[in-house]
């Protein structure tokens, strides 16, 4: 048998994180499949996708689409719609909102790898707060949600088959879309990541500085604590950080590849206390040879155990931060063992998980699907 003509199709390609991240993945195991996204940033893609024969949407062309891209939400519908896919066998979506709209050609498969259903159609109260809209935009933004509500769920049936990145996610699926979805957590890049020898005394946070990652909660638990506290990472949350962080607290902006991989090896523990679908960043912490104090909640859930591999704190507060923290200190964390327990979320365990649920999928044999 053939191996299958395969599309892959993302959100959006301009940004360098989790869900980009698994559209390179994809890439590297179909490296022949275009992939269709709505707009592209090549700056911010993912090394592996250097390759890639990557087709974009008219949106490409929209003003000031780098900086407010999110105002123009109501056209990626379209967009993804819009894109042709009729010569494709198997379409291979990674959505968090949009890619799961993706029309394939009658007959063929649909694989939706979803991160979580739209977050500010489904989650609007908490979305609103976090982001600390105007006026003028909480005034307009229910209607224009609400239309997207409706192309969510209209479009929750083009998918054949779902797949989510952790348990907590494959609930809201069943819950929004009254579908079932296997949980393939990862894919984590163990091979960029390497136990150091030598471990320093900061605790380290590696986030964009947006409300929800909850970076307030660590400041205001280093604070109290005056333990040493480096914040890798930029974002619109920065300077009112800044102003409340104490002189144990250093900012260091954005970091190459290679100085963020040297302080996960060399941190006591990664700090961790948003509340995440899946979170990429606690499992390289392992894979560095390093623990994480972890909100117990989301992907933390399945991604960290308790004790062995980090501390999962129950409540987003600085005095349940502390108490991880204080924990921490009396459990002697094991280098291997972490690295371990990150390599079952490897790119390569997950590549291994996904070819046989593809091919269960689409009928072809695996070696055929690996090509």
């Amino acid at each position: 048998m053939s191996r299958p003509r395969v599309a892959i199709v993302a959100d959006y390609l301009n940004q360098h994180g989790g869900a980009e991240w698994l559209v390179a993945v994809l890439h590297t195991m179909f490296p022949e499949a275009p992939v269709f996204t709505p707009i592209l940033d090549r700056e911010s893609l993912w090394p592996e996708m250097a390759d890639a024969d990557i087709r974009v949407s008219w949106m490409q062309h929209l003003p000031a689409l780098k900086r407010h891209f999110r105002k123009y939400f109501l056209l990626f519908p379209l967009a993804v719609e819009g894109f042709n896919l009729s010569e494709f066998d198997l379409v291979l979506s990674s959505s968090c909102a949009f890619g799961k709209g993706a029309k394939a050609r009658r007959g063929a498969v649909h694989v939706c790898y979803c991160h979580t259903p739209a977050r500010f159609v489904w989650d609007y109260d908490n979305y609103v707060r976090r982001e600390r809209l105007g006026p003028a935009s909480r005034l307009f933004l229910p209607p224009m949600v609400r239309i997207m509500k409706r192309w969510d769920l209209a479009t929750a049936s083009r998918p054949d088959v779902y797949l989510a990145n952790s348990r907590a996610v494959a609930a809201r699926i069943r819950k929004y879309y009254r579908r079932e979805a296997a949980v393939v957590g990862g894919p984590v890049n163990c091979a960029r990541f390497r136990p150091s020898d030598r471990i320093e005394s900061y605790f380290l946070v590696v986030s964009r500085l947006v409300p929800y990652k909850r970076i307030d909660l660590a400041v205001d638990a280093f604070n109290r604590l005056g333990l040493p506290l480096r914040i890798v990472g930029d974002g619109p949350d920065r300077a009112g950080l800044e102003r409340r962080a104490g002189p144990n607290i250093s900012f260091l902006g954005r970091a190459s590849d290679r100085e963020v991989e040297r302080m996960l090896g060399e941190c006591q523990a990664l700090v961790f206390p948003g509340l995440e679908d899946f979170g990429l960043t606690p499992l390289e912490a392992n894979a560095s040879g390093r623990p994480v104090l972890a909100f117990r909640g989301g992907g933390t859930l399945d991604t960290v155990v308790d004790g062995e591999t980090g501390i999962l704190f129950d409540a987003q507060t600085p005095e349940s931060l502390r108490g991880a923290i204080e924990r921490f200190r009396t459990i002697r964390w094991d280098p291997t063992a972490l690295r371990r327990h990150a390599e079952r979320f490897d790119v390569e365990a997950f590549k291994e998980r996904m070819f046989p649920i593809l091919s269960e999928a689409t009928g072809v044999p695996v070696e055929d699907l690996k090509g």
